[in-house]
């Protein structure tokens, strides 16, 4: 992540265990808040530095006119804020508080995509090269939701499964998409069927864990016509990724 990815034009409102404050994100060197009640209540435009910290997470920090110091952890991932402000008379708070965005940013932060696919990538690498069951527990929601008829529900039938999975099964990943919190795959299973599948894989992410499955299979043809014939799976798709 980087600094770009700050989201610029983003408005939202802070709400804090005691007060509220309406946050705008003017640039990458500004921001303005407004807090309309109580002991803190005022509206002002401060200097900020920003840190970028990775999942869509950045450090926000500045320093007001009459002195005092504020340092904001802001999620825009799971929409939450955690603040530390020192006020002028050294009294030092800690915070937290969730985010409501009221007009969206002008460029896009969210990096979600990017880790949903590394995380799908990895699951299907896991289980179905390595067999490596233990990754379930790590990778998938405890209450994982199958789509597939013919597979039990639940992360502990899925690592049962792998547990059990003949050393002929290797898993072939190709073209991945993703948008929000699903991710399709596209590859190729040997050692599942009588002959290798082409399969797409459907995913849902849920705080970071694969929560739901839905799947389509086909036994891989082969290519018979060389003049227009082009083959279900090529495993240099990954590079479109």
């Amino acid at each position: 992540m980087s600094l770009n990815q700050f989201p610029v034009g983003l408005a939202m409102d802070v709400s804090f265990p005691h007060f509220q404050v309406s946050l705008t994100l003017l640039s990458v060197t500004q921001l303005k808040f407004e807090i309309k009640d109580g002991p803190f209540a005022r509206t002002e435009i401060v200097d900020i530095q920003v840190v970028p910290l990775g999942n869509s997470t950045f450090a926000v920090s500045w320093q007001e006119k009459d002195g005092a110091t504020v340092v904001n952890i802001q999620d825009y991932d799971r929409l939450a804020v955690q603040s530390f402000a020192t006020l002028p008379d050294g009294t030092f708070l800690r915070m937290a508080g969730n985010i409501t965005v009221t007009q969206q940013a002008a460029t896009i932060a969210d990096d979600k995509p990017a880790r949903n696919k590394a995380l799908v990538l990895e699951a299907m690498t896991s289980l179905f090269q390595r067999h490596d069951a233990s990754a379930v527990a790590r990778l998938y929601t405890k209450d994982y939701i199958q789509h597939n008829p013919d597979i039990p529900q639940g992360r502990d039938a899925l690592q049962q499964i792998v547990s059990n999975l003949s050393k002929e099964v290797f898993y072939e990943p190709g073209l991945i998409i993703a948008e929000a919190d699903v991710v399709a795959i596209h590859g190729r299973i040997r050692g599942w069927g009588e002959v290798p599948q082409v399969v797409v894989d459907i995913f849902r992410i849920e705080d970071g864990k694969l929560a739901e499955h839905w799947d389509v299979l086909q036994n891989e043809a082969p290519v018979t016509n060389a003049q227009h014939g082009i083959a279900m799976f090529d495993p240099k798709e990954h590079r479109l990724l």
